[in-house]
């Protein structure tokens, strides 16, 4: 069994803020990359697939602090998922705003007949649209107030992690080899959510 250990209001502090700065890295990289021309030759592209990318990886990490909750017992890391989760919809956001801003230019009625006509477009309008409520509801006000509803709505990130992948795997069409790896990890994260691979935990403990 693992240790129950007990973090200092101060260590928690800590890690927060190494959290914060690793989250906000490929945000800084990407603002160096512009400033310096080294965003490639097709710059809109270069950042959507690096804000596209983070926002999966965001998802991943958050899914995964609840199966290494359950095989350490350090039950602290329950403390950091609402961050990760957050950092995941923040790039998400960006994600989102560099499709409709810098390759639609705000066009609605061209955004529309991309949503409806290109089926990866399709599913990741669909994973930010259901991000958002999420967004909206993780501090602990919204939690009391939804109470068992709460966690019920919270369940849509697996659904959200599944679109998320499909998303990328049908944007790339030719080499799949990165949206396999996410898939692979998305299928591990939510095989040891299924009873027989649970380990047994306290009944109050979240399982988002």
């Amino acid at each position: 069994m693992g240790l129950l250990i007990a973090l200092t209001s101060r260590q928690v502090f800590w890690i927060k803020v190494m959290l914060w700065l690793f989250c906000l890295f490929p945000f800084g990289r990407l603002i160096f990359l512009a400033l310096t021309d080294g965003l490639g030759a097709n710059p809109i592209e270069f950042i959507t697939r690096s804000t596209g990318t983070w926002t999966l990886v965001g998802l991943l990490l958050t899914l995964s602090v609840t199966p290494l909750r359950k095989l350490s017992n350090r039950t602290w890391l329950v403390k950091f998922r609402r961050l990760l989760g957050l950092f995941a919809f923040f790039y998400a956001c960006l994600h989102f705003t560099t499709y409709i801003w810098l390759d639609q230019f705000f066009d609605l009625s061209g955004i529309i007949k991309d949503v409806l006509k290109r089926p990866f477009i399709t599913v990741g309008f669909t994973a930010f649209i259901l991000l958002i409520p999420l967004a909206a509801t993780s501090n602990q006000r919204m939690m009391k107030k939804l109470a068992r509803n709460w966690q019920r709505l919270h369940r849509l990130v697996y659904l959200i992690a599944v679109l998320g992948v499909l998303h990328y795997w049908w944007l790339v069409k030719k080499d799949i080899t990165q949206p396999l790896i996410y898939g692979c990890a998305l299928t591990i994260l939510l095989a040891t959510r299924l009873p027989r691979f649970t380990l047994r935990s306290s009944p109050k403990a979240g399982n988002a």
